[in-house]
């Protein structure tokens, strides 16, 4: 069961780069990006990220934290943020838990063999914490300035 417009999304705790652990409900009062992204380093992933990483201070001006999400373990996280010089925390979430909450582990083919994967998917969560905005099956090109469009739009109120 995934959260739904206008809803409360579920808590969660998960651990990110830079030592830390991610709770969302301690991110209250401000406006939440989660992006869920495949693989790290992989060139679709590598484009998205650096779009989010390049609208950092338009999102902080929106009161708004960007979060990315993909199933790597940490290491996988920490060396792609580093790498790639991303400005936001990565999530590693081998569990699948914050998967879970949004609903993005699909099945999904490449090279004709079926699998379960992350869809490619972002959601903006309000500063209350309830889903204000979400995008399913996204293509990167553009998509970050959407995005950076809604949480100034839904900042401004």
């Amino acid at each position: 069961m995934s959260v739904s417009i206008g809803q409360p999304v579920p808590d969660f705790t998960a651990t990110a780069t830079g030592d830390t652990t991610v709770t969302l409900s301690e991110l209250k009062g401000r406006q939440v990006v989660v992006y869920f992204y495949p693989k790290a380093s992989t060139p679709g992933c590598t484009t998205e990220g650096g779009d989010f990483r390049d609208r950092r201070e338009a999102f902080d001006a929106a009161n708004t934290v960007i979060l990315g999400v993909s199933r790597d373990g940490i290491r996988a996280q920490v060396n792609f943020k580093a790498k790639q010089d991303f400005n936001f925390e990565l999530v590693s979430d081998k569990d699948e838990t914050v998967c879970g909450i949004f609903d993005v582990i699909k099945l999904k083919k490449l090279y004709g063999k079926e699998h379960l994967g992350i869809e490619r998917s972002t959601f903006l969560i309000d500063a209350e914490g309830r889903l204000a905005r979400e995008w399913r099956g996204v293509k990167v090109p553009g998509h970050a300035q959407e995005v950076l469009e809604a949480a100034q739009a839904l900042h401004a109120g």
